[in-house]
């Protein structure tokens, strides 16, 4: 593993795709205040190493560069891109992983290609702000609104990615604006009380089995709730929604 990690790495050959370090450690995942639904429940503890995940949700214009398309709803080059389903991210990693401009800029920071949907695990972890936590009801702050665009200020609509306030990491609109998949299959309430009884698990992938996969962080037209970090909801890999959208993740690894 690198030595030094970067606490912050901007990729210039793409636009808006920026990095920040998320350590590793351990946290308690999922609702401790035992006010939103049974699937985020019981509380139980996870290890998560370290790993880098993107600043700002992916962009209409980053999609665009890769793809050469722009599905939105809401077009403009820097809201995040959305109706993405699970399904037609996997060509978009295998597409950004095999650009060599990417694996050069990584190259310099002791990093080589390696994009992929976050764990469900690193999202939670990463949105309540890793070790840095300061225990925020949302991703940075107790206050939805500083944070989050959501049922009562988007205008029932995406915006620009970063223009709210971001968490401890340095990440933003990890509550609200759009929700966001994540890489494991749907595992409900039975699967976290397993969970809980083998202990403490290291970087969990979440099922083996399933059909449905999980998304993340609450979108434009969320309620407050819906915005925590432990909030999660099951959907088809198929789906493509205006409200729903991704973010990247780096393992923190070597080129060697």
């Amino acid at each position: 593993m690198p030595s030094l990690p970067h606490q912050l790495i901007e990729i210039p050959a793409l636009p808006d795709l920026e990095l920040c370090f998320v350590e590793g450690g351990e946290f308690q995942m999922g609702d401790e205040h035992g006010d939103i639904w049974d699937a985020c429940r019981p509380v139980h503890k996870v290890e998560v190493s370290a790993f880098y995940m993107g600043k700002y949700q992916v962009t209409q214009r980053l999609w665009q560069a890769v793809m050469g398309s722009n599905p939105s709803r809401f077009k403009e080059e820097r809201r995040p891109v959305e109706q993405v389903s699970w399904d037609d991210i996997q060509p978009f990693l295998k597409k950004l992983n095999a650009l060599a401009e990417v694996a050069d800029a990584l190259r310099q920071h002791g990093l080589r290609p390696g994009f992929r949907l976050p764990t469900e695990a690193g999202w939670e972890y990463a949105a309540r702000g890793g070790r840095h936590s300061q225990g925020f009801r949302y991703a940075g702050s107790d206050d939805p609104a500083q944070v989050a665009w959501y049922d009562k200020n988007s205008g029932n609509q995406t915006h620009e990615v970063g223009l709210l306030l971001p968490n401890e990491l340095g990440l933003h609109d990890m509550s609200g604006n759009v929700w966001e998949w994540c890489n494991d299959r749907w595992g409900g309430k039975e699967y976290y009380e397993a969970c809980k009884k083998k202990g403490i698990q290291k970087d969990p992938t979440g099922p083996v089995g399933g059909g449905g996969r999980v998304g993340r962080g609450g979108g434009y037209f969320s309620g407050p709730l819906r915005c925590r970090p432990a909030y999660r909801y099951i959907t088809s890999p198929g789906h493509r929604s205006s409200d729903l959208g991704f973010r990247l993740a780096l393992p923190f690894q070597s080129v060697g």
